[in-house]
């Protein structure tokens, strides 16, 4: 099971996240501040956070902008606030994930669950390809039925772009770029099928790793951050109308 920091100042609703974190087999943290929170971040590294927008002390796009800097522990945002562009914002300081308040114990596990899922598949896969090298391998076709990431040891390089994939390693014109891990499995899997559409449900589906069911523009706001990154070479991700995203090479 996993170390879960809960980060709210409703108590609560902290000790109702709490109990149910806990009867799931969790150790949980509890902060009630910002600034507790990211001293608990320094102590105790959790392998997750759910994290309160309203806080005292430090709000929580300050705590999330600040553990960014320095991890890549995935955020879950738990707010009342409902405005799209609130919800846009949290995204953009480089949450992974947003609940809104009321909410539902069930949905709230389930998300937890479903993270920490794609966090043990991104492990996996890091290990696999440390630890077992294998020869350039053209990437397979996807299937319609079971979305696959391909998993090659050979970088992947197009133009000034260069992605190393057994380091989790990204440079563009020689400079390494500050990529979340979300940005950085969805720069992997447009370069490993150029010219191909995804649609937004597929991302969701691939790259989160479950069906989104809550806030569906996630995916446009982490392709936003994604192009701004990139720079002029962010322009090769089109979108495609009614449809989703390619990546595109002239």
């Amino acid at each position: 099971m996993a170390k879960i920091l809960v980060v709210e100042d409703e108590v609560d609703i902290c000790n109702l996240l709490y109990n149910a974190l806990k009867a799931e087999g969790h150790t949980v943290f509890q902060a009630f501040d910002g600034e507790a929170a990211l001293e608990t971040v320094t102590t105790h590294t959790p392998q997750l956070i759910i994290l309160d927008w309203m806080l005292p002390k430090l709000d929580g796009l300050s705590v999330c902008r600040r553990v960014r800097q320095n991890y890549l522990i995935p955020i879950i945002m738990l707010t009342a606030r409902t405005e799209e562009v609130d919800r846009i914002l949290g995204l953009e300081v480089g949450a992974d994930d947003y609940i809104s308040k009321p909410f539902s114990i069930r949905e709230v596990t389930a998300r937890v669950r479903a993270m920490l899922r794609r966090v043990e598949l991104d492990n996996q896969m890091h290990s696999i390809t440390t630890s077992t090298p294998q020869p350039p391998q053209p990437a397979p076709p996807l299937s319609s039925q079971v979305p696959e990431l391909a998993v090659s040891v050979a970088p992947i390089i197009c133009g000034p772009l260069r992605i190393q994939l057994t380091e989790h390693v990204v440079s563009l014109h020689n400079a390494e770029l500050n990529l979340t891990p979300r940005e950085y499995d969805l720069l992997v899997l447009f370069t490993s099928h150029p010219g191909r559409a995804f649609s937004r449900d597929f991302l969701l589906q691939q790259i989160w790793g479950y069906d989104y069911d809550g806030f569906d523009r996630t995916v446009d706001t982490h392709i936003t951050r994604l192009r701004k990154k990139l720079g002029p070479l962010g322009d090769k991700i089109t979108t495609v109308w009614g449809i989703g995203y390619r990546f595109t090479i002239s």
